[in-house]
């Protein structure tokens, strides 16, 4: 199961090992192993245009995530796809929270990959929205452990 973790300059430092063995778990957990996923850390300003370019949206926001699943048959059905997380939003939610951002991290990578795995909480049922908030909070707390 290839993760591949990429960390822009000049954010905020982060154990990117101990991510990557969460992201490896992680996919394990939801019984996607095969599955190959990219992580992309950046900072606001990159993580602002992703949203503006593809979700139509102003402004930063903590994660974002791209399927490779979508839009007919996949070329590399192993593809998962790609979670865009701005380390500087997830710095600062970690310190709202008073949190280690390591397990913001971890938690926003799952809500990404539930994304890819199919999972969704906007434009669902109240019950499909709050099952995969759940799900999340399971497998953040899981992972947290590792």
């Amino acid at each position: 199961m290839p993760v591949l973790l990429r960390k822009r300059r000049g954010t905020p430092l982060v154990d990117r090992i101990a991510l990557l063995r969460r992201a490896r778990r992680l996919l394990g957990e939801l019984g996607l192993q095969r599955s190959e996923l990219s992580v992309l850390l950046t900072d606001d300003r990159e993580i602002a245009e992703l949203n503006a370019r593809y979700r139509s949206r102003e402004g930063p926001t903590d994660v974002l995530s791209f399927s490779q699943q979508e839009g007919g048959a996949p070329l590399h059905p192993e593809l998962l796809g790609d979670v865009v997380i701005s380390l500087e939003t997830a710095a600062r939610q970690a310190s709202a929270r008073r949190r280690p951002l390591l397990d913001e991290l971890t938690e926003l990578l799952v809500h990404g990959v539930l994304h890819l795995a199919g999972r969704e909480h906007e434009g669902v049922s109240r019950k499909r929205a709050s099952a995969m908030r759940r799900e999340q909070q399971r497998l953040a707390r899981l992972l947290a452990r590792a």
